[in-house]
């Protein structure tokens, strides 16, 4: 089910200053995928999506989730978070300690008067849907923390919701579980074909599980787009930089040939993937550490730059190496057999559809 957001306005007073928690939304969110909300704290994401769930009370706007207004400052509308058919997944699962996983799962049903038999039926179901069948017996207190979110995953499942919606459920988790569950609920995702909004600031669980990312940044929606296209195309320094490990360096356009647009950088001459930016146009070139490579032969052709290793972090499956060029450093990632050390002249060449070029 499609969730439409219009002119969404939430504004705090805090110590004598206006705090924009969100700054006149528009958005789109499209029905059966994930949808993920990704920044870092502070700048929006719970507030908008406690403002969907009905958590929240926006100053302004409209909410509309499939045909129904559930929020509309202007027509006085304000359904309450039962009426609005969605199921919620909390950062800390809130699953009730003194139950058992039945009872947990079967608590939504149960407030509305459900009759028990199809209580008992849809239990059963979802819980067979999230790999905890056998389980319904099981204190929740006697849970791993995979176990509980799967419970929690159930509860919002099991009143067959229009929309779920999902708040860093993941962060509590060890790095290997959050791994694995977050595989698990892509997986369960897909199979259901629901709306699901996702909010998190972990930029590789947005990337992973994500069909579309919202990129926010002071209460306002940055960039919206694929993980690919966020993470390879970024349009803007901001979201370049959080989505990924990046090397930023300032730049000057200096030509646009057919097939590249030619700066000048603080590490050198480079060309770079075509950009529409006029001649002399001031430029942030973002260059990937995982796509800066060696040089090989001599140290001169195009794109490659010539500096000094600083240092080499080894990291399992690479060296993590930092090298100065001029008054810049950059991180590139090197093969686990070099025999490279601190101090070497080195040449490393960057392909020029690696270099993004992104407004400053």
């Amino acid at each position: 089910m499609e969730i439409q957001i219009t002119g969404l306005r939430k504004h705090y007073a805090s110590e004598g200053r206006i705090i924009k928690a969100l700054d006149d939304v528009d958005l789109t969110i499209p029905a059966n995928l994930i949808f993920t909300l990704l920044g870092p704290s502070g700048c929006g994401k719970t507030t908008l999506l406690r403002a969907i769930v009905g958590l929240e009370n926006p100053d302004a706007g409209e909410i509309r989730i499939g045909d129904t207004i559930v929020y509309s400052s202007r027509q006085g509308i304000n359904l309450p978070t039962e009426k609005r058919g969605l199921g919620m997944v909390f950062q800390t699962y809130a699953i009730w300690p003194h139950m058992n996983v039945f009872d947990n799962v079967a608590y939504p049903l149960q407030n509305r008067k459900v009759p028990k038999e199809e209580i008992r039926h849809r239990v059963a179901e979802t819980l067979a849907f999230v790999q905890l069948e056998g389980y319904e017996k099981r204190p929740a207190t006697r849970l791993s923390g995979g176990q509980q979110q799967r419970v929690a995953l159930a509860r919002a499942l099991v009143a067959q919701p229009k929309v779920i919606l999902f708040d860093e459920p993941l962060s509590n988790l060890d790095a290997k579980l959050r791994e694995e569950t977050r595989k698990e609920l892509k997986s369960f995702l897909n199979d259901l074909q629901i709306t699901a909004v996702y909010v998190t600031h972990d930029r590789v669980e947005a990337l992973a599980l994500s069909d579309t990312i919202a990129v926010m940044r002071a209460g306002s929606i940055i960039e919206i787009g694929s993980p690919k296209k966020i993470y390879f195309d970024a349009e803007s320094e901001f979201v370049a930089d959080f989505i990924g490990r990046a090397n930023l360096v300032k730049a000057v356009v200096r030509q646009q040939t057919t097939d590249a647009t030619i700066v000048d950088s603080d590490i050198g001459r480079l060309a770079c993937r075509k950009g529409d930016f006029p001649i002399d146009a001031a430029v942030t070139l973002c260059l990937r550490p995982e796509f800066i490579s060696l040089a090989k032969g001599e140290h001169e052709g195009t794109n490659v730059v010539n500096g000094t290793i600083v240092s080499l972090v080894f990291v399992g499956d690479a060296f993590e190496g930092e090298f100065r060029v001029g008054e810049q450093l950059l991180l590139a990632r090197i093969e686990p057999e070099t025999s490279l050390a601190a101090g070497d002249e080195v040449g490393f060449q960057v392909r020029p559809e690696h270099c993004l070029l992104v407004a400053k």
